[in-house]
């Protein structure tokens, strides 16, 4: 099932390349930085379509859909676009994340980035992957690492709060980068590189597959307190390897 999930991700991404973003029709759901287009809504419904044709019994929560409450069984949770905003203003970094989920728990987590063309994967308990490579997260300390964060910008609060964090997680690392797509900041922590991520609340979809991948690249993937991940409401996100993630987790709950 993991190489079906992996085409249909792969081929559907495909056309994000090709997007004429003069052509865009933008409109904002929440406030001027949750956007959606036409193409967010489109992808969603052709992953439902093929997807659906995979595993018929599983249920879909996506980011673009009215969603029922999670529950037990097969479950895909799906970002057709995430960085939407990065997508509309042609800044090339943005992907389609698909999480498939048993009794509530991430089993296979794909990502694909189509501007560099790399597949990130992993299936539980098989490890992690990009394009064919295994992914091993190396411990390496807080200063020594890069850490990406999300500014949490659809809430105020913890937008205000996430920045003023920013000063005292510079001061500890070696940098700081911010990216505007959640699923990939967590490849790239899988990939090794940045050491850590986090973000004050997220949505399942930002997180799901992405969490699956650094946990199968041997990485820790939990709530900024360290309390495990939930996959039926927003949550606080935290991720890297674990001697990063320590440090950073003691940071956040200051």
């Amino acid at each position: 099932m993991l190489s079906e999930i992996m085409a249909i991700v792969r081929e559907t991404g495909k056309s994000l390349r090709e997007v004429d973003i003069h052509e865009l029709s933008v409109r904002e759901k929440t406030g001027k930085r949750d956007l959606c287009t036409a193409y967010d809504v489109a992808i969603e419904e052709k992953l439902v379509e093929k997807l659906s044709r995979l595993l018929p019994e599983a249920q879909f929560i996506g980011e673009e859909r009215s969603n029922l409450p999670l529950s037990n069984g097969w479950c895909f949770v799906i970002d057709p676009i995430d960085g939407t905003a990065n997508f509309v203003h042609d800044y090339r970094h943005s992907c389609l994340s698909v999480a498939l989920l048993k009794d509530m728990v991430p089993v296979i987590g794909v990502v694909y980035d189509p501007y560099m063309d790399e597949l990130f994967y992993a299936q539980q308990g098989n490890g992690a992957f990009v394009n064919g490579r295994p992914l091993h997260i190396q411990p390496i300390a807080l200063s020594d690492a890069f850490v990406s964060f999300g500014t949490t910008p659809y809430e105020e609060e913890k937008s205000r709060r996430t920045m003023q964090l920013l000063g005292k997680v510079f001061d500890r690392s070696q940098d700081i980068r911010r990216s505007g797509s959640a699923a990939l900041d967590l490849c790239y922590v899988a990939a090794g590189r940045t050491g850590a991520f986090f973000e004050l609340a997220l949505s399942p979809w930002d997180y799901a597959a992405g969490a699956l991948i650094v946990t199968e690249a041997g990485g820790v993937a939990t709530a900024v307190d360290g309390s495990p991940l939930v996959y039926n409401r927003r949550c606080s996100v935290l991720a890297g390897n674990a001697l990063a993630c320590e440090e950073l987790s003691s940071i956040l709950c200051e």
